[in-house]
């Protein structure tokens, strides 16, 4: 059985860092310092989304269908999933990152407008 990677210092929150790889099947072992590459690192969820993703073959709409949420909540999360990967730049501050996704929860739940939604959205940017 195998287990997913850990990326985390349960104790510290720190990053892990790989110093062995090893073959079952010959016993051979490798030791050094290792860089998992970016898609090692990506937290479970973005690493599930990214699957999705790749099994639509990029299809944000069908990921928005699967997945029963709005376009914009999915397009946040495909942005979210870039910024985790480094693709993307310059990465917003938490505090803009939370307002968008309340926005669009409003959104999503019908509480506003989509018309009041992008003017709010918009706003973020200035």
């Amino acid at each position: 059985m195998s287990l997913p990677m850990p990326t985390r210092c349960p104790v510290t929150g720190g990053p892990l860092e790989v110093t062995r790889l090893e073959c079952p099947e010959s016993g051979v072992t490798i030791e050094g310092r290792f860089t998992p590459n970016e898609f090692a690192l990506l937290s479970a969820e973005n690493l599930e989304f990214l699957r999705l993703f790749l099994r639509v073959r990029g299809n944000l709409k069908e990921v928005e269908r699967i997945l029963g949420v709005s376009y914009p909540t999915v397009r946040v999360r495909f942005d979210g999933m870039l910024r985790s990967l480094g693709y993307e730049s310059p990465p917003e501050t938490q505090e803009v990152r939370e307002e968008r996704t309340d926005i669009l929860g409003l959104l999503e739940r019908g509480e506003v407008t989509a018309a009041e939604a992008a003017k709010r959205l918009r706003a973020l940017k200035r």
